[in-house]
Order: structure tokens, then C-alpha cells, then sequence
């Protein structure tokens, strides 16, 4: 079996990515972009650097662009000619524990905690040892209204497994700012799952490599690139568990303002999206730029 990690960076190989890069059971596939330093290397594992991407599709590159984390788009196309049976994102800042990747529970029958609600959509952070706290790209509108209160054990295959992350967890801006939290996540509440849409990230995911071609990181969206990703995901029908900590995140260095501002659109369109996206999954080309979703058919042409 092949499994494959893909992210791309900017910066010289990183700790977490020469950990990643070691693995003896995963490929690691690293998408450069316009500023990584031309003399990159890894030991084990694959490069590509913009002229190898642009080999691949240079149609597809130009409709992304460059200096963007949506590149690693060409990883995802990377993988499934490797034949990669599970592809997991992960960001270059996101260092591993020991065991990362094994006993995966993508494609398995797995007990999990499993959530009822009645909103439209899921926040995974609030049913943890922090429930102040919130994922980012969940509807700020229903903040107020989490509710963990209806709970049970059942047996989940999930399709996507989303593993958390201690020391500076995904969260906004918004709560960044008020919080500045240094999260150790209490390891007992997971695995966990729900009967509403969540949102998960691209910084230390695993995905069975069958739904490869309906995940895409959308360019032109700012932060919401991935969460909007998620949120078609399953409005196409992939099932998602959260796992437990297996990275600690030693975050490089944002501007919570700039992010702030590259989240709007999704404080703005987050819980329409949820709302719409359940019983249609097309329903979010509504809130895409056009070049977004041309770039989202080109990369479909690959399946």
C-alpha cells in the first residue's frame, strides 16, 4: 500500500517536514512555489518545484497562481499516479508525534463519540477540554447555540480522518486574538464524529485517495480555501472523524489582522454554504469566483 503526504512551503526543509520526510511507511511530496529556495532537498522523498507543477497542467498553475498554499493541489494529482491508497495534508509548521500515521482509521469500522445536533453544522474544538474555543470556519452564527448535551457510542467508517493539534490549535483570528490559547487537548474525547457538516483543515489530515477528485483547495477564497474543501467534501457524501492530537503546531509567524481579513468571506458565507452545500453540493460554485471554479473543472479533468 501507498500512502502519501503532500504540503508545500516556502521555507527551507522544516523540522516537521524532515520528520515527515523519514517515515518509513509514507511518500512525502512537496510542492514548492515561487519563493522556496531553489536548492531544496529532501532525503526520501519527492520535490516538485514550479516547472515540474506547470509540466503537469500549466493551465491548471496559471488558474491557481503562485504564492499560495493551493498548490498543493499538484500534490493531491501527485499521489494518485503514485497510487496512493491514503493522502495526508499537512502543513510544514505542524511537527509529528511518534505513531503518526499508523493505526489510521480512514476506511475502517471505528467506535467514535458521536454528536446529534440540530444545526446545520458541527464545531469539533467546542466538544474538547476547550469549549470556549471554536474551528475556524465554523458558522460564528451558531456559536451560541453548540450544544454537546446528546451524545452516544457508534461504529463510523470515515472516509476522512482529521487529526487535531496541540500547542497553537486551527482556530480564527477572532478567537486567536481574545484566547492566544496553548492548547494540550484531552486525548479521551476522541475519536469523535457528528450527524451535522464540520469543519477540517489541510494541516494534518488524512483522506481515502477515492475522494481525491471532489477535494480541491480553492484559490482566491483566502483562509477558507480548505474549509470550503471540507464542507463540499461532505455535501458529496465523505464521512469525516476527528482523531486525537498527533502533531504539536509551532506556528510560523501570521498577522492576525491580515488573517482576520482573509477569513471574512467565510464569517460572511460560512453558515449559508453549510446550509446550502447539505443538499447540494454544486450550490457552492454560487459563492466562487469564476476562475475558482474553472480551476476546480480543469482539476476534475485528472480523474
Amino acid at each position: 500500500m501507498t500512502n502519501v503526504i503532500v504540503t508545500t512551503t516556502i521555507n527551507p526543509p522544516t523540522k516537521a517536514v524532515r520528520l515527515f520526510d523519514a517515515l518509513p511507511d509514507w511518500h512525502l511530496v512537496v510542492l514548492g512555489d515561487l519563493k522556496t529556495p531553489e536548492d531544496y532537498h529532501l532525503e526520501r522523498g519527492t520535490y516538485l518545484g514550479p516547472a515540474e507543477q506547470e509540466k503537469i497542467d500549466k493551465t491548471l498553475s496559471d488558474l491557481i497562481g503562485w504564492n499560495c498554499i493551493q498548490r498543493r493541489n499538484f500534490g493531491f494529482l501527485v499521489a494518485r499516479e503514485m497510487g496512493a491508497e491514503v493522502v495526508a495534508v499537512v502543513d510544514d509548521d505542524n511537527v509529528p508525534y511518534e505513531g503518526w500515521g499508523r493505526d489510521l482509521l480512514v476506511g475502517r469500522d471505528v467506535e467514535v463519540e458521536f454528536f446529534a445536533t440540530s444545526l446545520p453544522a458541527f464545531d469539533p474544538v467546542g466538544a474538547t477540554n476547550y469549549p470556549h474555543l471554536w474551528h475556524r470556519g465554523y458558522p460564528l452564527q451558531l456559536l451560541p447555540q453548540r450544544d454537546y448535551s446528546t451524545r452516544r457510542r457508534e461504529v463510523l467508517r470515515p472516509d476522512v480522518q482529521a487529526d487535531f493539534w496541540n500547542g497553537d490549535p486551527d482556530i480564527d483570528a477572532i478567537c486567536r486574538m481574545q484566547f492566544a490559547p496553548d492548547c494540550s487537548f484531552d486525548e479521551s474525547l476522541f475519536p469523535m464524529a457528528a450527524d451535522a457538516m464540520s469543519p477540517f483543515n489541510s494541516q494534518n489530515t488524512f483522506l481515502g485517495a477515492s475522494w481525491l477528485q471532489h477535494y480541491f483547495l480553492f484559490p482566491d477564497v483566502g483562509r477558507m480555501d480548505d474549509i470550503w474543501a471540507a464542507y463540499y467534501l461532505q455535501g458529496m457524501g465523505a464521512k469525516v472523524a476527528f482523531a486525537k492530537p498527533s502533531v504539536v503546531q509551532e506556528r510560523n509567524p501570521h498577522d492576525l489582522v491580515v488573517d482576520m481579513k482573509k477569513e471574512y468571506l467565510g464569517y460572511e458565507h460560512n453558515l449559508a454554504i453549510v446550509e446550502a452545500v447539505a443538499g447540494d453540493p454544486d450550490a457552492l460554485f454560487r459563492f466562487l469566483p469564476a476562475q475558482t471554479v474553472a480551476a476546480f473543472e480543469r482539476y476534475r479533468t485528472h480523474f
